[in-house]
């Protein structure tokens, strides 16, 4: 399989966003290289490499909390992946449902921010 349109790092990566696909929440976002995309569509279940282990590792082979893949997209210049899967369980290895848990800064003006005084100041 090609994947022509796509463009990988120096490193022959690429990085990959994975989303749940019925709601939208950003669960994790991780790398692949070509051999993780082909494993991840020929098995319909999320592949990665791990830079830090230098490895390929399918998620949820160890925890169970498999991620089911949907659809693959990619971005207007071909450098980032959009994976839309069904997620059982936890996506982060700490154990929470989403890598995205913790606050930076809550920006003033918004909803989310008003009548809260907490968040980190931007400048």
């Amino acid at each position: 399989m090609e994947f022509g349109e796509l463009v990988f790092d120096e490193r022959g990566l690429i990085p990959a966003v994975v989303q749940q696909h019925d709601t939208g929440e950003v669960l994790m976002v991780a790398w692949m290289d070509a051999e993780a995309l082909r494993r991840t569509l020929a098995s319909g279940t999320t592949w990665f490499w791990s830079r830090s282990r230098q490895e390929h590792w399918h998620k949820g082979e160890t925890s169970g909390n498999v991620q089911r893949v949907l659809e693959v997209r990619y971005d207007c210049d071909g450098d980032t992946l959009l994976v839309l899967v069904d997620q059982t369980g936890a996506a982060c290895h700490t154990g929470a449902r989403s890598c995205f848990f913790r606050t930076l800064a809550t920006v003033s003006g918004t909803d989310e921010a008003a009548g809260s005084d907490e968040g980190l100041p931007l400048s």
